[in-house]
């Protein structure tokens, strides 16, 4: 099973309480279930992990940058801002940045993404099925190549 990080950012363990009329009504324990299950479904062991710290984020970036783990990562308000985010990501070979909400339909300053650049995808505007398709993309992406963080 290849090891993969879902990685999320601030006020991302509110799901299904802050703004569900843009997030959805799905907890965020809702949503790790759910993609350790698909993980599993596609041969990923899903580990998925939220913070409200920065520092923390960049420790687990870090982390998957030293062990060639692929990411899934929703940087939540980091993606307009965190120029250390986007240093971190920069280190991975494989990442695919998820935001849930159409950020380019939303307030203007959501449209300016400093950690995209370094990304090597991007899914917005998918809600959580953003994810799905991210760990589908991870899956492929490692058949095709052969992965190193194959366990």
């Amino acid at each position: 099973m290849i090891r993969v990080l879902v990685l999320n950012g601030p006020n991302l363990g509110r799901l299904g309480v802050r703004q569900p009329e843009i997030y959805g009504a799905t907890t965020h324990d809702e949503l790790a279930n759910h993609l350790t299950d698909t993980g599993e479904a596609l041969g990923l062991d899903v580990e998925v992990r939220q913070t409200n710290h920065e520092g923390e984020m960049l420790d687990w970036l870090g982390e998957a940058a030293d062990a060639e783990i692929p990411v899934v990562l929703n940087p939540a308000g980091w993606s307009h801002t965190s120029i250390a985010i986007a240093d971190a990501v920069a280190q991975l070979d494989l990442v695919v940045e998820v935001h849930i909400s159409n950020v380019h339909a939303r307030e203007d300053f959501r449209s300016h993404l400093v950690v995209s650049p370094y990304a090597t995808g991007v899914i917005t505007g998918l809600g959580l099925g953003g994810y799905d398709l991210a760990l589908t993309h991870i899956a492929a992406t490692a058949e095709l190549d052969g992965d190193p963080a194959e366990d």
